[in-house]
């Protein structure tokens, strides 16, 4: 069943070609392939996540997809050096400085990509890891 299959984060943009710009000019990620004039994109993991095309695209107000980094720092730097702006947010459980969260296991920090969706960078402790390699239980937005 589901427990065998591997998931696939789906993004939503309003204008796709903005989203593709922003995803390769700022990210740098190219789309692995293109179906059906929807944009796939492959990680070194074989995981994927798929950008379409819709209206309804930044009206999310959570944390759509998020990449595990065994170094935040660097990750950070260079993002911030290809001009991404990171998300301050002071709520119960979460607050960000510099628009980073430090929690006991995890430091996290969110932006959002040309589309208006919620994406993140988060680094946890081996501790924190499940058996498969995934957050046992990560703070999101």
């Amino acid at each position: 069943m589901l427990r065998e299959l591997n998931p696939m984060a789906v993004l939503a943009a309003r204008d796709l070609q903005r989203a593709r710009a922003f995803y390769r000019d700022t990210l740098g990620l190219d789309p692995s392939d293109i179906v059906m004039g929807q944009l796939m994109y492959s990680a070194p993991s074989g995981m994927r996540f798929m950008i379409y095309e819709t209206e309804n695209a930044g009206t999310a107000q959570n944390t759509q997809m998020c990449w595990m980094t065994a170094d935040f720092d660097a990750e950070i730097e260079q993002l911030r050096s290809r001009g991404v702006k990171f998300e301050d947010y002071d709520q119960p459980g979460l607050k960000t400085e510099n628009g980073v969260a430090t929690m006991d296991d995890e430091k996290s920090a969110w932006f959002k990509d040309s589309e208006g969706n919620i994406l993140c960078i988060a680094q946890v402790t081996a501790a924190f890891m499940s058996d498969a390699g995934t957050p046992a239980g990560a703070a999101s937005v």
